[in-house]
């Protein structure tokens, strides 16, 4: 790894210590995200301003010095890890949120987190869709760098759908804005979408102008369970084949349902433990869920083994139980976890499920999974003793082949969390390579010292052979 010393110093001296940490605790703290691979920068950027982002990155391109920006660090690929060294520009921050009621947007700097702009939004009475489980200590400037998701996905849509606008930088420092505070906007290349997904690579986001939609008035909650995987997913095609569209529409395969179950020490449904549930949840007007109700109940009476509606919201929260609790409890398995977002087309949703047996089956390993079946992307959980060489290696071969029968599958080996680190050595079953080297040459246009986020992507990097920070972080579900 190469050490920028020269050009360390001049930032210290173009931007002060109190905006520049080159050593201590901070540096440390910003080596690693969710993905608990650690590697030291050099120093840790905390701008107060604009012109700090714009000297910063200007002495960064001109000395070729690697920068990761840097938000809530949630990223279980590894792609908030500053793999290069270099400087992590800190915008955590960075956290203003202004609402405008009357126009129904969000203005919010890139620090912000998911779970504080949907409080404001809410108390304008307007609500923002994109719901990630780490909402709590996520940022909307990661949000927006990987185009997560969360439970709403497949009835409102995910982060892309609701970004209007985007303010930051180029790799060079020069400020720029795409899209504006407006519903339509076709004035030139849509580089604000280019932005979206990109994973820090092409531009650093500082602000963002987000689309709300008005609150739903009510809410209405239903836990079905079913006698296996490809019973549930069969009877889910179903449901939507009625032109049905929950809000919410988690899964959890029966793998997820006994260790939730046995980390609460409750069955989900008595006398019928360790069966795959379907959690659906309905929102809207009054007038819309008394219309849609009656064909949710007559489908569960139809296809599942059993079903239980919520009678109020606090009946609801306790259905919610199984899921929250189903991530954490997983490490009775096993102390480590190959978390993979993978997305499925709804035509080939039993077909996984029977692929996925087989998986299991060849690996000899648990794997867990669960996720959001309205729009397919399900979180396919690879558990393994760290220590025990047997079953790493087995872990290794099982997520291979599991990204190769999702490809098959027409799927895709992401859906909300990224390429980063942890990906790469499986873009290439996405991608062919005139594709790869298209968005390539879009990152050496816009990034031709390529200083943005480097070594991500594109560079093969093998998580499983690097050893992982033996920490616990707030958004970790144990």
């Amino acid at each position: 790894m190469k050490h920028h010393a020269k050009a360390t110093a001049a930032l210290v001296r173009k931007l002060g210590r109190d905006r520049v940490a080159t050593s201590g605790d901070a540096l440390f703290r910003a080596s690693f995200d969710g993905s608990k691979l650690s590697f030291l920068p050099e120093a840790v950027i905390r701008p107060r301003k604009r012109d700090d982002i714009s000297a910063a990155l200007a002495l960064a391109n001109k000395h070729r010095v690697p920068v990761t920006v840097r938000g809530g660090g949630t990223s279980l690929t590894g792609s908030g890890s500053p793999v290069r060294g270099g400087w992590v520009l800190d915008l955590s921050k960075w956290n203003r949120i202004r609402i405008d009621a009357d126009a129904g947007l969000a203005r919010a700097q890139a620090g912000a987190l998911v779970a504080d702009i949907q409080a404001a939004a809410e108390n304008a009475g307007w609500f923002y869709p994109p719901d990630p489980a780490s909402k709590k200590y996520c940022t909307i400037g990661g949000n927006i760098a990987c185009n997560a998701g969360g439970m709403h996905g497949g009835r409102y849509g995910v982060t892309r759908d609701f970004v209007l606008a985007l303010r930051g930088h180029l790799p060079t420092g020069e400020y720029v804005e795409w899209g504006a505070a407006t519903k339509k906007f076709s004035a030139g290349f849509n580089l604000r979408d280019l932005w979206i997904g990109a994973e820090g690579m092409l531009g650093v986001v500082t602000e963002a102008v987000l689309k709300l939609i008005p609150k739903p008035a009510e809410r209405w909650t239903l836990l079905t369970a079913f006698p296996d995987e490809v019973a549930a997913f069969r009877a889910i095609r179903a449901l939507f084949a009625q032109r049905v569209q929950p809000a919410i529409c988690e899964f959890l395969d029966r793998h997820s349902v006994q260790c939730a179950e046995a980390k609460t020490g409750k069955t989900v449904f008595a006398g019928q433990p360790g069966k795959p549930v379907i959690l659906i949840e309905l929102a809207g007007s009054p007038n819309e869920l008394a219309d849609t109700k009656p064909a949710v109940l007559a489908w569960a009476a139809e296809h599942a083994q059993a079903f239980r509606e919520a009678r109020d919201r606090d009946e609801a929260e306790e259905l919610w139980t199984v899921r929250r609790k189903c991530s954490g409890a997983m490490f009775a398995l096993g102390d480590s976890k190959l978390n993979e977002d993978i997305v499925v087309p709804l035509a080939n949703y039993e077909k996984f499920a029977v692929f996925l047996d087989k998986l299991r089956k060849k690996s000899r390993l648990p794997i867990p999974t669960f996720g959001h079946l309205a729009d397919g992307n399900l979180h396919v959980n690879i558990m393994y003793h760290r220590e025990n060489r047997a079953e790493y290696l087995r872990a290794e071969k099982a997520v291979g082949e599991l990204m190769k029968g999702v490809v098959a599958l027409g799927g895709a080996i992401s859906g909300e969390h990224g390429i980063g680190l942890a990906k790469t050595p499986f873009l290439r079953l996405q991608h062919t390579p005139a594709q790869i080297k298209a968005m390539r040459a879009v990152k050496d246009a816009l990034d031709p010292n390529g200083i943005l986020n480097p070594g991500k992507m594109f560079t093969l990097f093998k998580v499983w052979e690097h050893t992982r920070l033996n920490i616990e972080l707030p958004w970790d579900h144990k």
